[in-house]
C-alpha cells in the first residue's frame, strides 16, 4: 500500500489525468468501467441475499453481511493492485491511470454543461431531455428555473461524491481507499432507497455512505464557498448560508455543497421536487435567493472549476511540504 507522500503525489497526477481527459467514450466502449464491475457485484450480491419472502430484521442482516462483504472485496483488490504496481514508473502510471478513471471531474462538467448548452439550442423541451440524464425528477414536470435548479444541484451535490470524497480517500489509504469508497458509494445509490425493496436490505448501504462522506461533503462546501467569486459571488455569504441551511436538506451531506452554491450564486435550491415515486416537498436553501435562470448553469460550472482548481493547489501544497 502507498505511503502519505506516495499517496499524495498519485492524487495529483490522478487530478491533472481526469482534467485533461476525463472519461473517453472510445474507451469505454471497448472495455466495461471499473463502476460497471463493481455494479455488477453488487446486483449478484442483491439478487441472492435480498430475499423477499424474508422478515424485515432478516433482510437487514443480509444487507449488513452484503456490505461487509463488498467493502472486503473492495479494499483487497485495491490493496493487491497497489502491491503489484508499486515500484516501478510504469506501475505508478497505471495506478494514476486507474484512480483518475474513478474521479468525476471533466464528466460532470460536460454533462452539466450539456443542459447550459441544450437551453440555448433547443430551448426548454431540449433542456429537460439532457437534465433527464443526469438527475431523476420528472423532466415534464420542471419548468427554466427547474430544470436550471437540477442542474446546479447535480453540480454541487456531484463535485461531493464524485470528485472531493473519492479524492479524499485516495489520499488517506492510497487505491484501496478510493476503489473502497466508490464501491460504498454505488452500492447506495443502486440500493440505497427508502423503497419496499430496499428500505431494509440498503439500510447498512445508505448508512456507511452517510458516515464516508461526513468529511468531505463540509470540505466540498468550503471549497464551493470559497471559489463562490469566481461567478460574482460572496464567500462571506456562501459560508453564512451553508452553516444556516446544510442542516435543513434531506441529506446529512449533499446540503453542504448545494447550500454554499446556492449562497454563493444567491439562489434558492433544493425546495419542492417531483419524482416518478412522487413529490419531494422539501424547504429550499438559501429561500430568500431568486430563483435559478438558465445562465445560473455557466455561473454555477464556473465555481465548480474554481473549487476544482483549489482542491488541486491544496493537494499539489500539501505533497511538496
Amino acid at each position: 500500500m502507498l505511503v502519505h507522500g506516495d499517496a499524495l503525489l498519485l492524487v495529483v497526477a490522478a487530478l491533472l489525468l481526469d482534467a485533461v481527459i476525463g472519461d473517453p467514450d472510445w474507451l469505454w466502449r471497448r472495455a466495461p468501467h471499473p463502476v460497471v464491475w463493481i455494479g455488477s457485484g453488487i446486483a449478484w450480491l442483491e439478487r441472492r441475499l435480498n430475499r423477499e419472502d424474508w422478515s424485515k430484521r432478516k433482510r437487514r442482516c443480509a444487507g449488513v453481511f452484503a456490505v461487509i462483504v463488498l467493502v472486503a472485496i473492495s479494499f483487497f483488490v485495491g490493496a493487491l493492485l497497489s502491491d503489484l504496481l508499486q515500484g516501478h514508473w510504469i506501475g505508478f502510471a497505471a495506478e494514476t491511470l486507474i484512480a483518475s478513471t474513478l474521479i468525476a471531474q471533466r464528466s460532470l462538467y460536460q454533462h452539466v454543461a450539456r443542459v447550459h448548452r441544450a437551453f440555448a439550442e433547443g430551448g426548454l423541451a431540449a433542456a429537460r431531455k439532457t437534465v433527464a440524464m443526469i438527475v431523476g425528477r420528472d423532466p415534464e414536470r420542471l419548468d427554466d428555473a427547474g430544470v436550471a435548479r437540477a442542474a446546479i444541484e447535480s453540480t454541487a451535490e456531484n463535485f461531493s461524491d464524485g470528485i472531493v470524497a473519492p479524492v479524499f480517500w485516495l489520499a488517506l489509504l492510497g487505491l484501496p481507499g478510493l476503489i473502497t469508497y466508490k464501491a460504498i458509494n454505488t452500492a447506495d445509490s443502486m440500493i440505497g432507497h427508502r423503497t419496499p425493496r430496499y428500505i431494509d436490505f440498503g439500510w447498512a448501504a445508505a448508512r456507511l455512505d452517510d458516515l464516508v462522506n461526513l468529511v468531505p461533503a463540509r470540505l466540498s462546501g468550503a471549497l464551493v464557498a470559497l471559489a463562490a467569486p469566481t461567478a460574482g459571488g460572496s464567500i462571506v455569504d456562501a459560508f453564512r448560508t451553508m452553516l444556516r441551511d446544510a442542516r435543513h436538506h434531506r441529506s446529512p451531506n449533499a446540503g453542504w455543497p448545494e447550500s454554499a452554491m446556492a449562497g454563493g450564486l444567491n439562489i434558492a435550491l433544493s425546495g419542492p421536487r417531483v419524482y416518478a415515486e412522487g413529490i419531494a416537498d422539501e424547504p429550499y436553501l438559501n429561500a430568500d435567493g431568486r430563483m435559478a435562470q438558465p445562465d445560473d448553469i455557466r455561473r454555477a460550472l464556473r465555481v465548480y472549476v474554481g473549487a476544482c482548481v483549489l482542491e488541486f493547489v491544496i493537494y499539489t501544497a500539501l505533497m511538496l511540504m
